[in-house]
């Protein structure tokens, strides 16, 4: 029992130890980094390639309600058939 809480204490440890540790990103050796993209001045950063564009990730655009308001009457909803076949 000893012993297995020690191994647990040991892996929460090494896990929290690779915490925080990022070293900069550099491409494998012998591959290149992605070409510049057209328009560009220079290339991407790998930091820059990580971060999610705004069409990735856009923002929320819905207005959220503040005030309560009195629904609009709504053709379709209907109430319930009487003998549904």
């Amino acid at each position: 029992m000893k012993t297995r809480s020690l191994a647990g204490l040991a892996l929460v440890a090494l896990t929290l130890a690779g915490c925080g540790g990022r070293p900069p990103l550099k491409p494998i050796q012998g591959q290149r980094l992605p070409a510049v993209p057209v328009g560009a001045a220079t290339a991407p950063t790998g930091t820059q390639l990580l971060d999610p564009t705004i069409q990735a990730r856009p923002g929320r655009a819905v207005e959220l309600l503040t005030q309560s308001r009195e629904r609009d009457d709504d053709e379709f909803d209907l109430p319930p058939e009487a003998n549904p076949q």
